[in-house]
């Protein structure tokens, strides 16, 4: 390591510009490179620059939360958050990986670091949470800390730093709080902190990790930024995704033998994923709430949008199935012929949500919703990470839909795991690709079945909620459609070999317009 030594003031960090520009041009750049969580590193030609420095105080101990904008050559930006703590030598263990450089603060010699490895800046955090505090900055700013009922601790836990590969930072409180901090930052506060804290103090709903705390930058002149989420620890078997997978390695070694059998627990728990998807819809649902998360109607601004966004994205895919149709295997083609052949039928279906009349109402919703959301814990479920979609925008993951748009997500994520243990099996190569679809389809379909049942069955006929059989049917088909049209482009792109799958969601949906349209 280089023997470059940072002064750093402990009152005037913020503004120094010799430091910063130390900082952004000769040790920022290669620490960058080394992140998990910096999503530029394959690009070229990048720059960073220190935007904001902001205090965080603990025992009269200063640290930094960096927002730190990354500009490139393309012209674009992301913004990431590094915080950055000084610690004396031989005061604390730091990971060689997380040293920045030599510094001195104050005239005490020391590291200047990565402040998530420092246990003081964890503990600070925390008590920071723990206490409610606000921290006003020079500018007007408020870095704000903020504590959610399911916090029941008074004295700060031990801390440590889980093995998780993620883009985000995670750190574990006394074995009982999951702490988050994000990395790379959006304007807007995060849905996921707004989603978690909704349901934890407005509902009695108990399946997700309960809101515990979260710190957000108040800023004067912008929108708020979030920058950590606490909540419950859940000490989990495996992810639905996961266990889902050990079902399908029963049914599959059975079904090479000769036999199509399900166990009846397989049932039960996705019945139980249908009831619980019901109740996590009903905790959000509520006519007289705020105005973030009041329902709405299907008003015609909203059908606009949705209408826009569902039919570019059909073009598109369309577009990029025919540039790739010959690079198709046979029944592939077949599948793609079928979904071009009805292409003015699956537009004139889209065009409905202009005109069709729907009394059910929108709300906010889960947004990323499939298998791997879905923790299996003491033989219950947990549901997590309430971001939304990753490739969308902050302002389109808050925006209210049906909530057959989530019911869409996992019945697509139950397509997926069947088709993909299937088909991508050593146990199962040799067998009739006829005989595996007819095997795949028909779990599917029981899967399906089953989850959609119990889901509908927890409303009842005539909530507002979802009012009609008429329009369940409908907006089912419609995010159904969306969310295959929208795999298939992600298949087509990454895994051409799988194109199937979303193929056959699409002819699904095609089988039921043309029962809706007779």
């Amino acid at each position: 390591m280089s023997k470059f030594v940072l002064l750093i003031d402990g009152e005037g960090y913020e503004k120094d510009k010799y430091v910063h520009t130390v900082l952004e041009d000769n040790l920022l750049p290669d620490y960058f490179q080394k992140c998990r969580w910096f999503a530029g590193k394959a690009r070229k030609n990048w720059h960073l620059k220190i935007m904001q420095a902001v205090r965080m105080v603990y025992n009269d101990h200063p640290y930094f939360f960096n927002i730190i904008r990354v500009k490139y050559s393309e012209g674009d930006t992301e913004s990431y958050l590094l915080p950055l703590s000084f610690v004396e030598k031989k005061s604390a263990e730091i990971p060689e990986k997380a040293i920045i450089t030599p510094a001195s603060m104050d005239d005490k010699e020391g590291l200047l670091v990565e402040a998530t490895a420092d246990p003081s800046f964890r503990e600070a955090i925390f008590w920071n949470i723990m206490s409610n505090s606000k921290a006003e900055q020079k500018n007007g700013d408020k870095l704000s800390f903020f504590r959610g009922k399911g916090l029941t601790d008074d004295a700060v836990p031990v801390s440590m730093i889980p093995e998780i590969d993620s883009s985000n930072t995670a750190f574990i409180y006394g074995g009982k709080y999951f702490f988050k901090l994000y990395r790379k930052l959006f304007q807007e506060t995060n849905p996921e902190v707004e989603m978690v804290q909704y349901i934890t103090q407005n509902s009695d709903f108990e399946y997700i990790p309960k809101f515990c705390g979260s710190i957000t930058l108040e800023k004067t002149s912008d929108s708020d930024l979030t920058l950590g989420l606490l909540v419950e620890l859940i000490n989990n078997e495996k992810d639905n995704w996961s266990k889902t997978g050990d079902y399908l390695n029963d049914f599959m070694f059975a079904f090479v033998d000769g036999n199509f059998q399900i166990k009846e627990n397989v049932f039960s728990k996705v019945a139980l994923l249908g009831t619980r998807t019901a109740q996590m819809h009903n905790a959000l649902f509520n006519i007289h709430g705020e105005e973030g998360f009041r329902a709405d109607h299907f008003d015609r601004a909203y059908r606009r949008f949705i209408h826009q966004k569902v039919e570019d994205l059909i073009e598109h895919r369309y577009n990029l199935l025919t540039d790739n149709y010959l690079q198709l295997d046979e029944q592939a083609q077949i599948l793609a012929w079928k979904f071009m052949e009805a292409k003015d039928m699956i537009l004139d279906f889209v065009d409905q949500i202009l005109t069709r009349p729907i009394e059910s109402f929108r709300t906010r919703i889960h947004g990323d919703y499939h298998l791997g959301q879905v923790l299996v814990c003491d033989e219950d479920l947990v549901i997590i990470d309430f971001e939304g979609e990753p490739e969308s925008s902050i302002a389109s993951r808050k925006v209210k839909h049906s909530p057959l748009k989530d019911v869409a997500g996992m019945i697509r994520s139950y397509h997926y795991a069947v088709s993909a243990k299937l088909f991508n099996s050593p146990e199962t190569s040799q067998l009739d690709e006829k005989v595996l679809n007819r095997a795949s389809e028909r779990w599917y379909r029981l899967m399906r079945d089953t989850f959609l049942e119990e889901y509908l069955n927890f409303f009842g006929p005539l909530h507002p909620l979802l009012k009609n059989n008429n329009e369940i049917n409908y907006l089912l088909q419609f995010h159904l459609l969306e969310k295959a049209v929208y795999e298939l482009g992600y298949e087509l792109n990454y895994r051409p070999s799988w194109v199937k799958i979303p193929l056959k969601g699409i002819e699904e949906v095609l089988y039921e317009i043309e029962k809706l349209r007779r």
